[in-house]
């Protein structure tokens, strides 16, 4: 892989850009008490988050896909979901002084997610984020979505740049693979909704960052 200076930096949305997880929990909760269920905790359903509605249904509601209540929850949790999208989510700590460091260095940034456009803009809406992202790419502009490496292709061709000058951040392994396969350098986002760090050593990235405070160290070294 080129050493060429990275131009760009891409951002998984959810669990590596912003913290999502108390939108969903509010949601969740929501259906918990219409189903005269306890309330479930963040840590209950953290590591559901990455794997989006169905993940949640699943993981944090419990009723399997193959139950007839499977279709119904899951769309009255996106539902729900939908009227409060941003109310509670926040940019994880230090990444808005990144992103003005971005600015700063004129270095592009934006986000590739397996999150529909529909609730990836309406999120990025409320956020407001400064710098805009100047590309953002979500599974139903493309035929494949992570981890294969298309989305990740096509914010290169946003950026007008070659693969080899940006770097993808994500915290999941999907994101890894994606990014290894566009040939980009990737960084694991321990700090997202994983269950432990070192199943992060598995993933093959290029380095690992536990905590977003300290991402711009380690990016500097590539900028």
């Amino acid at each position: 892989m080129s050493n060429s200076p990275v131009q760009a930096v891409l951002f998984d949305l959810d669990g590596t850009l912003v913290d999502t997880a108390p939108d969903f929990l509010w949601a969740l909760n929501t259906i918990q008490a219409e189903r005269n269920l306890p309330a479930l905790t963040e840590q209950q359903m953290r590591s559901s988050v990455s794997n989006g509605s169905i993940g949640l249904v699943e993981g944090a509601l419990g009723i399997p896909q193959i139950s007839h209540e499977f279709e119904r929850t899951r769309h009255r949790l996106l539902s729900l979901y939908l009227e409060i999208i941003g109310r509670y989510a926040a940019l994880y700590p230090g990444l808005d002084c990144l992103l003005e460091f971005f600015a700063e260095r004129g270095i592009a940034w934006g986000i590739s997610t397996n999150k529909p456009s529909l609730y990836t803009h309406a999120l990025l809406d409320v956020m407001q984020l400064t710098p805009p992202p100047a590309t953002v790419v979500c599974p139903d502009q493309v035929a494949n979505p992570k981890p294969h490496p298309e989305p990740l292709l096509l914010n290169a061709k946003h950026l007008g740049l070659q693969p080899n000058q940006i770097v993808f951040v994500g915290d999941h392994i999907r994101d890894v693979q994606a990014g290894r396969r566009a040939g980009m350098r990737t960084v694991a986002a321990a700090w997202g909704y994983i269950d432990s760090i070192e199943e992060t050593q598995e993933w093959g990235a290029t380095a690992i960052c536990t905590q977003s405070e300290k991402l711009q160290y380690l990016l500097e070294d590539w900028i």
